[in-house]
């Protein structure tokens, strides 16, 4: 797909209401909702001041718009398609990896029941759903063991691979390639990144679903065969009704820390079929009066320059399940155990790290006695205990007896989350963790990490992805299975239907 399949919105007078919904019908999971859309369809008088309005080349939904419609694969440096598919890879190995958890499942039930024939496949279930569902319940199971890879800018971030359940579902639907898929990642990554490097979420209290809905949006919609005006009306969709609070991540962690940016996704899938289906939406969402910058940003931000060089290529991998702060804290927890004999031994942890790490993974008493899998994934303190106690760590010690272990919770009441100037220095960079370990004894150990494995400066090997992904894949696949799938996304631009991917995860 070089150029993205045109579906040119109809204009002009024949463009009525009647016109509209019979057109939105046709589209998978809303022909339910066509009967109480017509309040919502524009005139086309309407359309067209809204055409005039959204025309500025200037604009953030037009510069992404642009910027969809017009990347090519042949545009892509071997680096950046070879690191497409890694994600791709590892992403796929996530969802499956957490198919069995209770999260997972609710979304998997509330899929079946809608389904679909011409629809999406869910991860695992084979179950066919609606596009928009299909991508939520895949969303949640890719996002569930907090496995998947990362993006940290010192104003927020989060994870851009949760995009890849709406691309996946998109692919499938539209009977998409293998190199549309890449070009969907690398776009979907652009506009995840280049908008955390400019967006404070952190300070503003946003979710990174926030970014995530316009990121999933563009990638999806690239695949769909989206025009670019119909990709402007998509964003200002979507913009307008998916800017969301950061409380989620606060406190007790819900449920709702893996349903997030499953949720912007599925509203970013509807939001492209209205425009597609010829909806219009906000103009200049992001400019306009009581738009984004006004209402939410508080001030203008400017996009980086898109392209070269791409945001999926500072993007890094996770060797652990844990947060993406934690993921330098447990590697220095790994190398400064074995100066222990018996974790009694151990009068105090210090943890010197960046003021956001604390802000993100220390700030409060439920890091320290966490009682839920999502407060424990998320908590540096925690994952410390974990290491130092038993040497390693994975989404097991989310669980009872971990969470009520008395001996484990000792340990961790133990460590203390310090700010460090230096970490806040580097944040832009890397993570830095600076461990010391004092023993009842008197004696210390102190272990610097900066660049931890998975990060883009300390890459893991394609070896050590494939065997992460096999750790995760073998619950529920077969060896035969996995080296089947392994095959297909080492090819993945060889494809021809990148929609058997998800189809290849059934169980």
């Amino acid at each position: 797909m070089d150029k993205p399949a045109r579906n040119e919105m109809t204009g002009g007078s024949g463009n009525s209401r009647r016109q509209f919904l019979q057109q939105l019908a046709t589209t998978s999971a809303i022909v339910t909702a066509a009967a109480a859309l017509p309040a919502m369809a524009q005139e086309s008088s309407e359309r067209a001041e809204a055409r005039q309005a959204t025309s500025d080349p200037g604009s953030v939904a037009e510069t992404l718009a642009s910027f969809a419609v017009n990347l090519r694969y042949e545009d892509l440096p071997a680096d950046v398609v070879r690191t497409a598919k890694r994600t791709i890879l590892d992403t796929i190995g996530c969802a499956i990896g957490s198919y069995k958890a209770g999260p997972s499942q609710i979304a998997v039930k509330l899929a079946a029941g809608v389904t679909a024939r011409q629809g999406a496949t869910v991860f695992c279930s084979g179950i066919k759903s609606s596009h928009d569902l299909a991508t939520f319940a895949n969303g949640v199971m890719i996002r569930y063991l907090d496995f998947n890879d990362g993006y940290i800018t010192p104003m927020g971030g989060g994870h851009p691979s949760d995009t890849i359940a709406s691309l996946l579902s998109s692919a499938e639907v539209a009977g998409r390639s293998g190199r549309d898929l890449i070009v969907a990642t690398v776009l979907a990554y652009e506009v995840f990144c280049k908008v955390a490097d400019v967006l404070d979420t952190k300070g503003l209290g946003l979710d990174q679903a926030t970014i995530l809905g316009p990121a999933s949006l563009v990638g999806a919609s690239r695949l769909m065969g989206l025009t670019k005006e119909q990709i402007v009306h998509a964003i200002g969709i979507t913009v307008g009704g998916n800017t969301t609070i950061d409380r989620g991540r606060r406190g007790t962690l819900s449920n709702w820390k893996d349903f997030a940016t499953a949720e912007a996704s599925r509203k970013a899938i509807f939001s492209a079929q209205l425009a597609q289906a010829g909806m219009t939406g906000p103009s200049q969402v992001f400019e306009g009066q009581l738009g984004f910058f006004d209402v939410i940003h508080h001030k203008p931000f400017k996009l980086p320059k898109l392209g070269e060089p791409f945001g999926i290529m500072r993007a890094f991998t996770k060797r652990f399940p844990l947060g993406q702060y934690s993921q330098t804290v447990a590697e220095a927890a790994m190398e400064v155990r074995p100066f222990l004999a018996n974790v009694d031994e151990v009068q105090e942890v210090n943890l010197h790290v960046s003021r956001n790490a604390i802000r993100t993974m220390a700030n409060g008493p439920e890091q320290w006695r966490p009682e839920s899998h999502e407060t424990a994934d998320h908590s540096m303190p925690y994952a410390v205990g974990i290491v130092l106690m038993y040497g390693t760590i994975d989404d097991l010690y989310y669980e009872d007896p971990y969470l009520h272990d008395r001996r484990l919770l000792d340990l961790v009441s133990r460590v203390h989350c310090l700010p460090s100037d230096e970490a806040d220095l580097h944040e832009r960079e890397y993570n830095l963790c600076d461990l010391e370990i004092v023993l009842k004894s008197g004696q210390r150990k102190s272990v610097r990490v900066e660049y931890h494995r998975g990060h883009w400066k300390n890459p893991m090997t394609d070896a050590e992805m494939e065997e992460k992904f096999r750790s995760l894949a073998r619950r529920e696949l077969p060896a035969e299975r996995i080296d089947a799938l392994l095959r297909q996304l080492w090819t993945l631009e060889d494809m021809s239907n990148a929609g058997t991917l998800v189809e290849m995860t059934k169980v």
